[in-house]
C-alpha cells in the first residue's frame, strides 16, 4: 500500500489542533481586566464525596464587567462552592448571598499582570513543545516509510519540508495567541 502525504498531514494538523485547543483552554483561565466565565472553569468543588468541575454544581454569569456570580443548584453546595473559588489560586474573594456567590473582580496590580504574562509564556511554550512532538512524530513516520522503499527520497525530503512548512505555521499561531493574551493581560 503506498503511503498518503494528505493522511499523514491531516493526523499531523488534527493532533497540532488539539495542543492549540488546550492552550486557548488554559488561556482562557488567565484573567484580564474584565470578567469572563471561563475564568473559574480550573475550579473543582468537592461535592457528594467527589471532586467535580464548578460547571456541573452551578451556572457561572457576568452581570457586570468586573463581576462574577455563581448561582449555585444545590443549597447544601453553596459552603463547599465558596471554599473551592476561595482556594482556587486566583486571588478571588466570593461573598455567598444566599444560593448565590458574588465574586468580584479585584483590580490586577502591575506585579499580578507580569506574574499572568509569564504564566501565559510557560503555556505557549508547553504548545510549542507538543506541536514540535507531533513534528518529530511525522518526520520519523516518513523516515520509516523512506527505509521501507514505499517513498523515494525526494518524495521523502518534499513530504518533510510539507511537514515542516505546517509546524512552523502552527507555531506562528501560538505566538500571534501569546501576544495577543499579554496585550489583553497588560490592557490596564
Amino acid at each position: 500500500m503506498p503511503a498518503d502525504l494528505d493522511s499523514i498531514k491531516q493526523d499531523l494538523s488534527r493532533r497540532m489542533d488539539g495542543a492549540m485547543d488546550t492552550l486557548k483552554r488554559e488561556f482562557s483561565g488567565l484573567r484580564t481586566g474584565r470578567a469572563n466565565p471561563a475564568l473559574l472553569d480550573p475550579v473543582k468543588v468537592e461535592a457528594y464525596g467527589t471532586m467535580m468541575p464548578l460547571n456541573q454544581v452551578a451556572t457561572v454569569a457576568v452581570p457586570e464587567s468586573r463581576m462574577l456570580t455563581v448561582q449555585v443548584w444545590d443549597r447544601s453546595m453553596v459552603n463547599a462552592t465558596v471554599a473551592a473559588i476561595r482556594d482556587c489560586g486566583l486571588g478571588l474573594n466570593p461573598q455567598p448571598d444566599g444560593q448565590l456567590i458574588r465574586v468580584p473582580l479585584p483590580i490586577l496590580t502591575e506585579e499580578r499582570r507580569n506574574e499572568l504574562a509569564r504564566a501565559a509564556g510557560k503555556y505557549a511554550e508547553g504548545a510549542r513543545i507538543a506541536v514540535r512532538g507531533v513534528r518529530r512524530d511525522g518526520m520519523e513516520t516518513i523516515k520509516a516509510l523512506e527505509k521501507k522503499h514505499e517513498i523515494g527520497e525526494d518524495q521523502s525530503r518534499d513530504w518533510s519540508d510539507d511537514v515542516q512548512k505546517l509546524t512552523d505555521a502552527m507555531i506562528k499561531r501560538i505566538d500571534e495567541l501569546l501576544a495577543e493574551k499579554e496585550k489583553d493581560i497588560r490592557q490596564v
